[in-house]
């Protein structure tokens, strides 16, 4: 049973969280390369703007700012969920792999496969996954040993294994394809939130609004994984049916993420790790704050990117990584 002091504390730590992240929103809709000011914001929001004004709110910056707070969700769940399976708190879908396997398949798709523009954002997400789970289940296989089970630091170390192997087939790509497709494949790496409109949006809506209620649903599980097999075989856990499933909605949710935001690592290393500090290990606490945490966090990384260097700004991805690798490289030292 989780005492009420916590569970007290962890509503306050998500309410202020959230009175960031509208706070941010808020920041973003004024701030860019053509501004907007804030008292003009609640007019324009209710229809009374000018021409200009509501083009560059509803189709400029609404989208981008939705889409990142949903990619940033959805990647620090992810991260959640994969740090709990593995039992290793470096997992996170950037660095094992799955992104880069995610966008090989975005890769080929959009190099090779003709489609209609309208149709593209929908199956984007699609092509995403088929690529991260055929990258997930690689990992887990040369993770897995029938002896001693899922093996967590072997699955990062393959996971970064394969996730340098799918850069190098991206260069590959890049190296045979026309200028124009180049330059979306680029961007893709770096992280820049290119999915900036709303059919994005509806496209990538539906995968959290199941797979968020689901994973708070297997919280209780998540914490039986992140223990020892035995300990979670005593208690009567199917472990490789539950391990798979979660498995399977975290690559999901990563895949349907970096669909429309490009590589984005260490969001869901941050995230789940700086939720733990604030409220502690149990996935039932933490996983809702990291949730809460991720949008923002990569909301506050792109907002502050988009106005450093104009016209185009510094990628979101440019800008977590700043913060996040050396994060990495401090709990690799503090794990040696």
């Amino acid at each position: 049973m989780i005492h009420p002091d916590i569970i007290k504390k962890q509503q306050v730590i998500l309410w202020g969280l959230l009175a960031f992240t509208l706070a941010v929103i808020v920041i973003g809709m004024a701030m860019g390369y053509s501004s907007l000011s804030y008292n003009r914001l609640i007019p324009t929001l209710i229809g009374q703007g000018t021409f200009k004004e509501e083009f560059v709110l509803f189709q400029v910056r609404l989208p981008r700012l939705i889409i990142t707070w949903l990619a940033g969700m959805a990647l620090a769940l992810s991260g959640a969920i994969l740090q709990g399976v593995t039992r290793n708190d470096l997992a996170e879908p950037g660095v094992i792999g799955i992104n880069s396997g995610a966008g090989v398949a975005i890769a080929l798709f959009f190099l090779f496969y003709p489609i209609d523009a309208g149709s593209f954002a929908y199956l984007l997400p699609l092509v995403a996954f088929a690529g991260a789970i055929l990258t997930a289940i690689c990992i887990y296989f040369f993770s897995y040993s029938r002896s001693t089970g899922l093996q967590p630091v072997k699955v990062v170390l393959i996971g970064v294994g394969f996730s340098m192997a799918l850069s190098g087939v991206m260069i590959v790509l890049i190296s045979s394809a026309e200028r124009a497709k180049v330059d979306f494949i680029a961007k893709w790496l770096a992280g820049n939130i290119w999915g900036a409109d709303w059919p994005y949006i509806w496209a990538i809506l539906p995968w959290l609004l199941i797979l968020i209620p689901f994973a708070l649903y297997k919280a209780s599980r998540l914490n039986l994984l992140s223990l020892n097999e035995p300990v979670a075989i005593g208690v009567g856990l199917a472990v490789e049916k539950e391990r798979f499933v979660l498995l399977l909605a975290a690559v999901a949710l990563a895949a349907a993420a970096v669909s429309v935001t490009g590589g984005i690592a260490f969001i869901g290393l941050l995230a789940p790790h700086l939720a733990k500090a604030l409220v502690g290990p149990r996935h039932q606490l933490s996983v809702p704050v990291a949730i809460v945490l991720g949008g923002g966090l990569l909301l506050v990384a792109d907002t502050i990117g988009r106005n450093l260097a104009d016209p185009d700004g510094i990628p979101a991805g440019i800008m977590v990584a700043l913060i996040g690798a050396p994060y990495f490289l401090y709990l690799l030292w503090k794990r040696s």
